[in-house]
């Protein structure tokens, strides 16, 4: 849905967010009176990924457009998105805006709450998303810690050794993407000032330092040749989305230097998809699937992302 929204299909003509829903969503039926609680499991029993990361499904069907009032068909009736966003709530601890597994959640709450908004959830805690949203940006700021001293300190790169914003899902791009959004309103780009604009520094700085890590690592491992081409594609894509959803959502306009920088990371996406593509790896996804089944995974959506980021800086669309 990252570029089609509501208009992508199943196979079968589905919409997919109908499909998705059908075939995944699971109910907790409710005590007489009460509410049902809705909920997607992280995988099937034989493994596939339907929820790896907690909120993931309703996050993507709010970020396609479909309003709170729409309605998904199920085996036992018709289930509306304000009644998931009600059992996100239902199910959401604040200790999530301290978690790397918590950029959907986060992501999706601050898409339908706005500043002084808040919920009950069912340990009967008052849920306050000015404060859940100051923790999320607290989490990167200390994440991102290693990779500032290392800006600040003209270091020409800092390792990737799985520390901080690496223990993160893709890299923690998608928590600066939660954390970044709430950013659309002044009263929080006011608030944060100088600190978020420190975590976009560090964004970009990451350009370089993982571009020679990548390419370091091509030279001294060629049989891991298709890996890191993924990881490459998935980087890149990943930071064009992010800085794309930055400006659209909040009006940022990059520096010059940030600008080129944009420009440099959709250079280094063309190039190492051109040389994925050379590998034969996006041609036969279904052999890689049955020999290295997370791979093609990441191919795949690595590829979604990608193309979501490319088509948020294309010429039309860039400001």
């Amino acid at each position: 849905m990252d570029l089609d929204g509501k208009s992508f299909r199943a196979r079968d003509g589905r919409a997919a967010s109908d499909a998705i829903v059908a075939g995944y969503l699971r109910r907790d039926a409710p005590d007489a009176g009460g509410t049902a609680r809705y909920f997607f499991d992280a995988f099937t029993p034989d493994g596939t990924p339907v929820e790896p990361h907690p909120a993931l499904q309703v996050k993507t069907f709010l970020f396609a457009g479909y309003p709170r009032s729409h309605a998904f068909p199920t085996a036992w009736g018709k289930v509306t998105l304000r009644e998931l966003v009600a059992s996100l709530q239902h199910d959401f601890r604040p200790a999530l805006a301290a978690s790397p597994d918590g950029a959907w959640a986060l992501d999706a709450l601050s898409h339908v709450l706005e500043p002084g908004g808040s919920f009950v959830n069912s340990a009967g805690e008052t849920v306050r998303m000015d404060a859940v949203m100051d923790t999320a940006l607290a989490t990167l700021e200390s994440a991102n810690a290693e990779l500032l001293r290392g800006m600040k300190a003209g270091l020409p790169q800092v390792p990737k050794n799985k520390q901080g914003i690496y223990a993160h899902p893709c890299g923690g791009l998608h928590f600066f993407q939660a954390v970044a959004g709430w950013a659309r309103f002044p009263a929080v780009r006011k608030a944060w000032g100088p600190r978020l604009d420190a975590q976009v520094d560090v964004l970009v700085y990451r350009l370089g330092s993982e571009a020679r890590q990548y390419e370091a690592a091509l030279t001294a491992a060629p049989a891991y040749r298709i890996p890191v081409l993924v990881q490459m594609v998935k980087f890149h894509g990943h930071f064009l989305e992010a800085l794309g959803r930055y400006r659209d959502e909040t009006g940022w306009k990059p520096t010059p230097a940030q600008a080129v920088a944009v420009a440099e990371a959709k250079a280094a996406l063309e190039h190492a998809t051109l040389r994925l593509e050379a590998t034969g790896a996006f041609r036969d996804t279904e052999a890689l699937s049955k020999t290295q089944p997370q791979l093609a995974l990441d191919l795949v959506g690595d590829a979604c992302h990608a193309a979501r980021g490319w088509d948020l800086w294309a010429s039309a669309k860039a400001r």
